[in-house]
């Protein structure tokens, strides 16, 4: 697997495989290793790319509190036009490249994702109070936090109990994310609506969902169809919120078959 890192001043990015190129962005409290099973997999038919977010990882000295700001440090290293998967946060920042920058996306994944984290109704999500409470939990302990956080991904899935300690073990062999970091990160959660934004896309779109996730429900993908009808959708019946854990082969099953 080759690396590529300048601590201060760039992100660390992985690469494995050969073939068309596929970005793999992480989502909230994690980094990049929670890919690693699947990036393995995927480099099978794909040159994957996969990256510690600005602040997270071995990328946890690179300071960015602005969407716009995080895109450029991607886009600096990422590949001129490659396929952008996103898992949760990562979803978020996936879309907002595809909507300022779509000649670098050739087509968009998004992962237990949502346009839209926070619930207002009729729009299903997190409810504010629970981001609110998340980030003065943060405040006090953000190791306790983002464990709990952890363990709310995997919630529900058959297969939790494993789910949660791989999660742990793939975050736990980089270091810790900064504060700064999660916080901001919360505050994406709390506030970024791309609903509208999302629908002047033109390039292909696949939206991947957990039938048992409870942190994006399930109804955001119905709700995102009659908003996205060009998109298509995939809804992995066994998986919480991290469904490439879960159900690794199906995963990339879709993926492959999306992105080929």
């Amino acid at each position: 697997m080759v690396e590529n890192v300048n601590l201060l001043s760039s992100l660390y990015w992985q690469t494995i495989g050969e073939g068309k190129d596929i970005v793999l962005l992480h989502g909230w409290g994690m980094n990049g290793a929670v890919w690693q099973q699947a990036a393995e997999k995927l480099s099978e038919s794909f040159k994957v790319h996969i990256v510690d977010l600005p602040g997270y990882g071995h990328s946890h000295a690179v300071k960015a509190d602005d969407l716009d700001v995080i895109s450029e440090l991607l886009l600096k290293q990422a590949p001129e036009q490659a396929i952008w998967v996103g898992w949760s946060l990562g979803g978020l920042i996936a879309s907002h490249i595809a909507i300022h920058h779509p000649d670098r996306v050739e087509k968009l994944i998004t992962v237990s994702s949502s346009p839209k984290f926070a619930a207002e109704k009729p729009w299903r999500g997190i409810q504010p109070a629970v981001l609110k409470n998340f980030t003065q939990q943060l405040m006090e302990d953000f190791k306790l936090t983002v464990e709990r956080f952890m363990a709310l991904q995997a919630m529900g899935s058959p297969t939790a109990k494993s789910d949660l300690k791989q999660l742990k073990k793939s975050v736990l062999t980089r270091p810790e994310p900064n504060t700064d970091a999660l916080l901001y990160g919360l505050s994406l959660l709390a506030d970024v609506d791309q609903r509208q934004q999302l629908q002047n896309l033109t390039l292909p779109i696949l939206r991947l969902y957990g039938r048992l996730d409870g942190l994006v429900p399930i109804k955001v993908a119905h709700d995102l169809q009659n908003l996205l009808p060009t998109s298509s959708q995939f809804v992995f019946s066994q998986s919480s919120h991290a469904p490439f854990m879960t159900e690794l082969d199906a995963f990339c099953d879709q993926v492959t078959e999306f992105s080929l």
